[in-house]
């Protein structure tokens, strides 16, 4: 329990103190349904422009981090009010955390949210066919695992809309673990039973291997996934930067767009102007239509 404890200190933002308010030409839609997950409503906040450009827009869908054990769609609301101003539809979305549901119910819930937003597309007026998918630390690995896994049918769960495609056309991962049998030892055992992986799939991790092995986005890479930006501060000392090394590797193996960037200083978690740029110049170049 003390383990537990300190790993979700580790991995949960640290309280900030309030927050300026949100930008006047955004607007937040709280708690929309979009579907179900172990019986009960799954919810994501709408974060969109309020007076819309013309014709459809690109989506970015939010998953929040917190070692699979806390944080709320509340924590995409203001990354995704600054693409709301550059033109972008976003949704910040809830998963079921590993004290609720064991993998694979986090990526299952992800999916569901996905083909919430390509489902009623017409309604939202945005474009079904551009959508990525942002997060950090176990919100990055879950992002990761989403671009990995399209069509992976026993990753869809049973959400909503099953007859609508859950994949994506661009990824963000910041700093996500990987490949959990190589997280090592560093601020914390990862190996131990308590470690926020072990409760994730149901069991410590090495004695869960293949468990570990299907909650890998290394597992699922093929040639048809979508491009990945990739970014990890080189002085993380919770998930190893060779998590994403791994990742970037693999991508780039199978032929897929992956750039890997290297946050000079950074440990877990960073941002700031640079960043942001490097996020708006992907998702532009991805989503955006040519002009």
């Amino acid at each position: 329990m003390r383990l537990l404890l300190a790993a979700l200190l580790l991995w949960t933002p640290q309280q900030r103190p309030p927050q300026p308010p949100l930008p006047a030409d955004v607007e937040v839609v709280r708690d929309v349904e979009y579907g179900t997950g172990g019986g009960r409503p799954l919810r994501m906040h709408l974060v969109r422009p309020k007076s819309p450009p013309p014709g459809p827009m690109p989506v970015v869908v939010y998953i929040h981090g917190g070692a699979w054990r806390a944080g709320s769609r509340e924590g995409g609301v203001r990354p995704l009010a600054r693409l709301a101003q550059r033109g972008y539809f976003g949704a910040s979305i809830e998963y079921r955390l590993s004290q609720e549901a064991r993998f694979p119910a986090q990526i299952e819930d992800c999916k569901a949210a996905v083909r919430f937003l390509r489902a009623k597309a017409g309604d939202y007026s945005i474009h079904p066919d551009r959508i990525a998918v942002w997060g950090p630390s176990a919100g990055g690995h879950l992002a990761a695992l989403l671009g990995t896994s399209g069509g992976v049918k026993e990753l869809e769960g049973t959400g909503g809309n099953p007859d609508v495609s859950s994949r994506v056309q661009a990824v963000i991962d910041w700093f996500g673990p990987t490949d959990f049998l190589k997280m090592g030892k560093n601020r914390m055992d990862h190996d131990s039973a308590d470690s926020p992986e072990s409760l994730l799939v149901g069991g410590p991790i090495q004695e869960n291997r293949e468990k570990a092995a299907r909650a890998n986005p290394v597992t699922y890479v093929t040639a048809d996934d979508p491009p990945f930006l990739i970014m990890h501060g080189d002085k993380d000392d919770l998930v190893p930067p060779g998590q994403s090394e791994l990742l970037a590797e693999a991508l780039k193996k199978a032929g897929v767009e992956a750039t890997l960037h290297v946050v000079a200083g950074a440990g877990h978690g960073f941002g700031g102007r640079e960043l942001d740029a490097k996020v708006d110049a992907f998702l532009d170049r991805h989503l955006k239509p040519a002009k």
